[in-house]
């Protein structure tokens, strides 16, 4: 079965690379999306990355995964501690939704600490650096029974 995943990523995100190295590390989004697409390949997965420095830009691509994807993975960066707009269209989208974080949020200060997309999250991914993009999109297969049969069995029959 082929799915549909859209990455939606936050503010500063096309900054990633640059911005607080010694958070973020030095990947930068380009590399990030780049990757994702060549996972994207393997799984047979079509996948759509976008990113907005905008609140309600990330509201209007949440509301449109509705009709164009089976599962969403969102990295919504700083508007995860404050965004009740994007948790209340997370809460519309039927399908497996991935927060994903670059850095460990639970290990930050106490601003950067607690998000509130979580609760409408199906799961949360954090201080994987990059890599947590592709276990995000990793996670969102195996949550749509999508992981091909070529992968290695504990990785397509782990949900079931």
């Amino acid at each position: 079965m082929s799915i549909r995943i859209k990455i939606i990523n936050g503010p500063n995100l096309n900054l990633l690379g640059v911005r607080e190295p010694h958070i973020y590390g030095s990947t930068s989004l380009e590399t990030v999306e780049r990757n994702c697409r060549a996972l994207a390949d393997t799984l047979g997965t079509a996948v759509e990355i976008v990113q907005s420095n905008s609140e309600g830009s990330m509201v209007e691509h949440i509301q449109a995964a509705r009709d164009c994807a089976d599962a969403i993975v969102i990295n919504p960066a700083a508007f995860s501690f404050r965004s009740v707009a994007i948790v209340d269209a997370i809460a519309s989208f039927e399908g497996p939704v991935i927060e994903l974080h670059v850095s460990n949020i639970h290990a930050r200060d106490e601003m950067h600490r607690n998000s509130i997309i979580s609760a409408a999250a199906t799961a949360v991914i954090c201080g994987l650096g990059p890599w947590g993009y592709l276990a995000a999109m990793l996670a969102a297969a195996q949550l749509l029974d999508a992981v091909p049969d070529t992968f290695p069995e504990p990785l397509r029959a782990a949900n079931r």
